[in-house]
């Protein structure tokens, strides 16, 4: 017999509704207001429909900051934090699966930046960096000429800028790497030890293939985290922007829809990361599938 739905589950349909409406809505409202006309404003009504603005930010640009350049820049550190990401997250994923002296405090120590505030981390890295300055300055007379010659600052967009994004992204990582490992049958392992793999050859041809699929989505992790970060930045990030930075900026200076083509633009790369990557992860699945059941046909 079939029920019908009690009142409850309207309701509660009607509040997810809402909570989805309130947290995309902006999201899809500037996707929005960014196909406006030539003659179009920031706010709707629209007037009229089409791709002008798009066109004056990829070929004229905003006229105030250069967004190629940003644009690249955060590209470039993306993909670093991304990288460095992955390799710290699997190596102390690896780590943490044997006891060791101090285990707990590292553990503790190495997530702490997800409680403290982001400008308070921002704040403390500049500090750190500023303290490093100062040490360069005082001591220039004897520091070798040809790397602190013309030294102004040790802050910039791979150093500074770096650790404040690495701050963030490398205690989500660490946490999906124990994940990972909590549910690692080690029987793959001394499967591959029994045969006489070494300690390597069981890591490169065991123990990461399974795991492949989480390291991919780190490394997603890490750059999307890095992509849209401005509060870690703002402080730490040096003389130069960030492209978040300077579309913060903007917000401020432009009065045209370019600001919402912007937006746009960097949504659709964050996008298209993602489908890639989630692309990636559903062909090395595939293949783990295909491997089991024709390791199981062998049985």
């Amino acid at each position: 017999m079939r029920e019908g739905r009690s009142p409850a589950f309207y309701i509660l349909a009607a509040f997810f509704a809402a909570y989805v409406l309130f947290l995309y809505g902006p999201m899809f409202a500037i996707f929005v207001l960014s196909f406006q006309g030539p003659d179009g404003g920031l706010t709707f009504p629209m007037n009229g429909v089409s791709i002008y603005w798009f066109k004056h930010l990829f070929f004229e640009g905003t006229g105030v900051i250069n967004i190629d350049v940003s644009f690249v820049r955060s590209l470039k550190l993306g993909f670093t934090v991304a990288l460095i990401t992955v390799v710290f997250s699997v190596s102390a994923g690896m780590a943490f699966r044997k006891k060791f002296f101090g285990q707990t405090l590292v553990f503790y120590v190495a997530i702490a930046s997800l409680i403290v505030p982001s400008i308070i981390t921002s704040l403390g890295i500049a500090l750190e960096f500023r303290l490093i300055d100062d040490w360069v300055k005082a001591n220039q007379s004897w520091l070798p000429a040809f790397l602190f010659g013309d030294f102004q600052t040790s802050m910039g967009l791979f150093t500074s800028g770096l650790a404040a994004h690495l701050t963030w992204t490398l205690p989500f990582g660490l946490l999906i790497m124990f994940a990972i490992f909590n549910r690692f049958d080690p029987r793959y392992e001394e499967a591959a030890r029994d045969l006489g793999a070494t300690p390597w050859q069981t890591f490169r041809y065991v123990v990461l293939p399974i795991i492949l699929p989480s390291v991919v989505g780190i490394g997603l992790f890490g750059f999307t985290l890095s992509w849209d970060e401005i509060a870690r930045s703002s402080q730490a990030i040096g003389p130069v922007n960030t492209l978040p930075l300077d579309l913060q900026g903007l917000t401020t200076t432009v009065t045209n829809p370019d600001i919402y083509a912007l937006g746009t633009s960097t949504t659709a790369v964050s996008f298209v990361v993602i489908a890639l990557a989630l692309f990636v992860i559903g062909q090395l699945q595939k293949k783990q599938n295909s491997l089991g059941s024709d390791a199981g046909k062998g049985v």
